[in-house]
C-alpha cells in the first residue's frame, strides 16, 4: 500500500459533490469499481469548461490513472471499466449516449442533472455534436440491460432466473421495467416477482400517463436537493 504525504496548506482546488451523493448514492453502492468511477468523473467533469460537460469512453478508457485503481485480481482493468460504468449507468448516476456498432461503437458519459439531461437532448436533436466527432450522428441514449438493473438493485443471477428475465425484456417495454425495478426499490420490495407482477398488471390494465408523470416527478423532488444539485438531479 503506497502511502499518502497528506493534503497540503494552502488554497487548494476542490472537486464539488453533492450531498445527494453521500444520503442517496453511497449508502446503495456495494460495488467498488462503481464507486472509483463515479467519483472519478465528477472530478473531470470539474476540470472541465463550457455548459456542455462530457467524458468520452476513449478519454477514460486511455487513462491510465484510472485504470490502474480498477485492476483486479482476475479481471482485466478494461473489463472492470465496462462494468463499473455499466453499474453507474443502471443506477442513473450516469447517462450514456452511443453510436455504431461493435468496434465502431463511441460512448460518452453525462452526470444525470438538469445539464446533463439538457446537453443529451440537444445531442440527440443534432444541436451539437462532441468534438470528437465532426458532423451530427444517429446517438442514441442507452437504457440500462435488465441483467444490471437486477444485480444492482436485487442480488445475484441465477440461470433460471436469467432466462425469465430476457422473455420479460422481449416483452414489456425498457422503460416500463425501469420504471418497475425504481417501483419495487422504493416500497423495498427486492423481490423479482414483485416486479414481475407490476408488469403484468401495466399490462393488462394499461399504464397511465399519471403513472410516468408521478414518477418523474419523485424523481425530480428526490434530487433538486443539496448545495451542488444542478450536478446529479434527476
Amino acid at each position: 500500500m503506497k502511502s499518502f504525504i497528506g493534503f497540503q496548506g494552502g488554497k487548494q482546488p476542490v472537486t464539488p459533490v453533492p450531498n445527494l451523493f453521500f444520503s442517496e448514492l453511497l449508502p446503495e453502492m456495494d460495488h467498488l469499481g462503481e464507486l472509483k468511477v463515479t467519483l472519478y468523473i465528477f472530478w473531470l467533469l470539474a476540470q472541465k469548461k463550457g455548459e456542455r460537460r462530457y467524458v468520452s469512453g476513449e478519454e477514460l478508457a486511455t487513462d491510465r490513472r484510472l485504470l490502474r485503481g480498477l485492476a483486479l485480481a482476475g479481471t482485466s482493468p478494461e473489463q472492470a471499466l465496462r462494468e463499473a460504468l455499466d453499474r453507474a449507468v443502471a443506477r442513473r448516476t450516469l447517462l450514456r449516449v452511443s453510436v455504431g456498432e461493435g468496434a465502431a461503437r463511441r460512448d460518452w458519459y453525462f452526470i444525470n442533472s438538469e445539464r446533463g439531461r439538457q446537453a443529451v437532448n440537444e445531442l440527440l436533436a443534432g444541436k451539437w455534436t462532441p468534438i470528437e466527432t465532426d458532423q451530427p450522428l444517429p446517438f442514441q441514449v442507452e437504457r440500462p440491460n435488465i441483467f444490471v438493473l437486477y444485480e444492482q438493485n436485487i442480488g445475484p443471477l441465477t440461470p433460471l432466473l436469467a432466462e425469465e428475465l430476457m422473455e420479460a425484456e422481449k416483452t414489456y417495454p425498457t422503460a416500463w421495467i425501469e420504471d418497475a425495478f425504481r417501483e419495487a426499490v422504493e416500497l423495498n420490495k427486492r423481490r423479482w416477482r414483485y416486479i414481475q407482477r407490476i408488469l403484468e398488471r401495466w399490462a393488462q390494465e394499461g399504464k397511465s400517463d399519471e403513472t410516468a408523470r408521478r414518477s418523474d416527478e419523485r424523481d425530480r423532488r428526490r434530487f433538486i436537493e443539496g448545495e451542488y444539485a444542478e450536478y446529479i438531479e434527476h
